[in-house]
């Protein structure tokens, strides 16, 4: 059963965050609670990046049932523990911690250099046992889904690369930093858009090792406008409202609190930046005539976007969950990050147990309830606003309309 009208291509932008990407569990599952039983895929046009990525080829492989593909991402998400993530045993976090320090102490000679701090061999094998990568072109060839779209970074190349499948019609495309490229997903592009810098080691793909996505990732909206997208439904990690540590330092910051800095730049400052261009072209276009502008022969289109975020800070959740974390990986993170509050951003991107999750997942759903209307009709083509966000969303991003 279809519930969007064929003329209107809805995308699914899902950005990265580590154990964050709960929350958009939550949120698909009050939005799949409102659909028809029996509801195909809703969402024509699917984009992810990281732990998003990984939520996206999901979605795209059980695109032919809805409530299964959420039901089966709410399963997994719900009884997470970090050793089916990254291996947590102290033999391994001691190897991993003295490989590193032999590195440095001798120069990279005899022991070799190591490619990350953390070894997410479990995590694959995860994926490899819950993914099931042709049904992705089944879901295309039945007409269930347009394009599945996963980015990463390449080291060499340095830029964007979206690896996309999608129906015969969309064509790759190429921008500076930033290409679309045409390839039947597999799990090789999933452990590579997951490969946060240092965290987890990096994948290859042909000829070229890439890392993830998030990192030459300054347009995320892009590769869903670039697959048809009329109007996009963005699912964030990160509440602005919580504002920062606003205390006076006692020290400089901790190693775990630049990391932690750096990821949550890394996922949604580009997303902020793309929404308020993607904002302005709109508020532009709607002053004109229709179809004044153009792009080559091709008249500018406006697009809608509908933005939801947590309610609340996800530091502090992870605050109150990091007994949960395997002995070894608190050692770690205090090595790293001393006694200090900052470390908690760190934290609650690493946080993979299923306690915390479980209430990321129960937030984004109670979220999401309190703007199912709006959810519903901008799923199923209705008329909407140009932006659905927060109200702090809409005040920065509108030039014409501050509030």
């Amino acid at each position: 059963m279809r519930i969007h009208p064929e003329e209107i291509k809805t995308a699914l932008v899902l950005p990265g965050g580590g154990a964050r990407g709960a929350f958009q569990v939550g949120v698909l599952k009050a939005l799949a609670r409102h659909m028809p039983s029996g509801c195909v895929n809703p969402f024509p046009v699917i984009s992810g990046t990281s732990a998003g990525a990984i939520n996206s080829v999901v979605l795209a492989s059980k695109a032919r049932r809805f409530r299964v593909a959420v039901a089966e991402l709410e399963r997994v998400w719900g009884h997470f523990r970090s050793g089916q993530v990254f291996r947590t045993d102290s033999l391994t976090m001691l190897r991993s911690s003295l490989h590193w320090l032999a590195s440095i102490v001798l120069g990279g000679y005899i022991v070799g250099t190591p490619k990350s701090m953390l070894d997410n061999a479990p995590l694959r094998a995860l994926l490899s046992r819950n993914i099931r990568f042709p049904r992705i072109q089944s879901s295309i060839e039945e007409g269930h889904l347009s394009a599945v779209a996963v980015t990463a970074a390449g080291y060499a190349s340095a830029r964007s690369t979206t690896f996309f499948q999608a129906a015969r019609e969309r064509r790759a495309w190429s921008r500076t930093r930033r290409v679309g490229v045409r390839s039947a997903l597999h799990l090789d592009h999933l452990m590579a858009s997951i490969a946060v810098p240092l965290l987890f080691p990096p994948a290859r793909i042909g000829g070229e090792y890439f890392g993830d996505g998030a990192m030459r990732q300054a347009t995320p909206l892009s590769p869903a406008v670039h697959l048809g997208a009329d109007r996009i439904l963005v699912i964030g990690i990160r509440d602005e409202t919580g504002g920062g540590e606003t205390a006076e330092p006692d020290g400089p910051p901790s190693f775990a609190q630049i990391a932690g800095y750096m990821l949550d730049t890394l996922f949604m400052d580009g997303l902020y930046s793309d929404l308020e261009r993607i904002t302005r072209i709109n508020e532009l276009l709607d002053v004109v005539s229709k179809g004044t502008l153009k792009v080559g022969d091709r008249p500018m289109r406006p697009i809608d976007t509908m933005l939801v975020v947590p309610s609340r800070d996800l530091r502090a959740i992870a605050e109150k969950h990091r007994q949960e974390l395997p002995l070894a990986i608190r050692a770690l993170l205090r090595g790293v990050g001393g006694r200090s509050p900052g470390e908690n951003k760190l934290l609650s991107f690493l946080l993979f147990e299923r306690a915390y999750t479980r209430e990321l997942m129960e937030l984004g759903y109670r979220d999401a309830l309190n703007v199912a209307d709006e959810l519903r009709d901008f799923v199923t083509g209705a008329e909407v606003p140009r932006l659905f966000a927060p109200r702090w969303v809409r005040r920065d991003l509108s030039a014409f309309n501050p509030e």
